[in-house]
């Protein structure tokens, strides 16, 4: 199954809990949470709090993205917030396997996340142990980028790790992500995509949301 993560990155926090209801209404399958501290990335999002409104607000599974630096000292905090994935950085947490047991031993489902110009190959040695890939299709710290196009290159070598490696952990892209390109990335092998601005900018949240659902399971 194909899965829209609307990320509320892009969503008005004074009337969250309609903004959710509304991608509900249209059929998203969970809802994406872009954590950022100004470090590791050059922007400010929020943290655990919000995360735990979102669980109040909705059943949806939550996917939890850390672009911060040392993740590690804060995911008991998000997974008792409500976080229901995981994701952390390939370029910022040395002893990644040790971090992926972390989340898991704690109940989540743990991935990681792999910036433009990281490549595919350097996850080899821990796709085995992760639920998640997460290809950055824009390099992260904004919203309302444009899609990278040299992603679905990537996206295909992802799919060539899994079943090289007998893994099954789902690829899920983020970035740029709008109903001209996700297509394309959808026909490339994503299973999972995560969707802002061209979800909560639209003029009818609902019918966008509806629309890029439609697209990725149609055949």
């Amino acid at each position: 199954m194909k899965i829209l993560a609307p990320s509320i990155l892009s969503a008005d926090f004074t009337n969250l809990s309609q903004q959710i209801r509304l991608v509900e209404m249209g059929g998203a399958d969970w809802i994406h949470c872009d954590v950022m501290d100004g470090h590791f990335v050059p922007n400010i999002t929020f943290g655990p709090f919000i995360v735990e409104a979102v669980n109040r607000i909705t059943n949806l599974p939550i996917d939890v993205h850390l672009m911060i630096e040392k993740p590690e000292l804060y995911i008991k905090d998000f997974i008792d917030a409500g976080a229901d994935y995981i994701t952390v950085h390939f370029e910022e947490v040395i002893h990644l396997n040790r971090v992926i047991n972390q989340i898991r031993e704690l109940g989540a489902n743990a991935g990681v996340v792999i910036n433009p110009s990281t490549p595919v190959s350097s996850v080899r040695d821990i796709v085995e142990y992760i639920d998640l890939l997460l290809i950055m299709t824009v390099n992260p710290g904004f919203g309302g980028q444009k899609f990278i196009h040299n992603s679905l290159r990537r996206i295909h070598e992802a799919l060539e790790l899994r079943e090289k490696s007998n893994s099954r952990f789902l690829i899920e892209v983020d970035g740029g992500i709008n109903n001209k390109i996700i297509k394309s990335i959808s026909d490339a092998g994503a299973d999972v995509f995560v969707a802002g601005a061209s979800i909560f900018k639209a003029e009818n949240i609902s019918a966008a949301t509806a629309e890029l659902k439609n697209i990725i399971s149609s055949k």
